[in-house]
């Protein structure tokens, strides 16, 4: 299931699809809006098509969401628990010189999420650039880079595998308590991206001799 049909959501569902053939399941607040629409549109003949409602649900994009289902009496009525969660959030906050990190020093976003999360296996990963990037991560030729932190070394591979589906180079960044460097990492991007110039058509890579 991936929670949201917008600019991310809509995009990994797709790439998904498409690439490896998963089946996709889009939980949105309103599975009538255009914009949800469109998304199952795109996986016609790739995947089997679903998008719905479910109680306890919202379009999760920003970690204030996901922490706000967290606030709530019966967040996500249970149904991650046992199950794996891929947090693509950050904690993204308005200041004076634009958009910067609310959280990180002690704790990041991606600990938050397992906070209210609990039993699910929480792994922050697919939040370090832009959803044009998730599209299409190969730059002339070379993969663009994308890591994943989280706690449960036994589902770490699978996460790997299907982060790696999307076209990207997948590197193993540790326990969840790195996700506060992720984050971090997030912010280079969009610094970069819209303050100093480089547009959105940029991803960064890992080079080895």
């Amino acid at each position: 299931m991936v929670i949201g049909a917008g600019n991310v959501g809509g995009t990994l569902g797709t790439a998904w699809a498409q690439k490896a053939g998963h089946e996709i399941f889009f939980g949105v607040r309103n599975p009538t809006f255009d914009q949800t629409q469109a998304a199952v549109r795109r996986l016609d003949g790739k995947a089997r098509r679903h998008a719905g409602t479910s109680s306890g649900i919202r379009s999760i994009h920003r970690a204030d969401d996901a922490m706000e289902c967290g606030r709530s009496s019966n967040p996500i009525d249970g149904r991650f628990e046992r199950n794996g969660i891929l947090d693509a959030t950050n904690p993204l906050a308005m200041g004076p010189d634009g958009f910067a990190l609310e959280i990180g020093h002690n704790i990041s976003a991606g600990e938050k999420v397992q906070g209210w999360a609990k039993g699910a296996s929480v792994f922050k990963t697919l939040n370090t650039t832009g959803f044009g990037n998730m599209a299409n991560p190969i730059f002339r030729g070379v993969k663009s880079v994308m890591f994943v932190a989280g706690d449960d070394a036994a589902n770490r591979s699978s996460v790997v595998e299907l982060v790696a589906a999307l076209g990207f180079e997948v590197v193993d960044a540790g326990p969840l308590r790195n996700v506060r460097l992720l984050e971090a990492h997030c912010m280079l991007w969009i610094d970069l991206a819209f303050t100093c110039g480089l547009g959105r058509d940029f991803a960064f890579a890992v080079v080895r001799r």
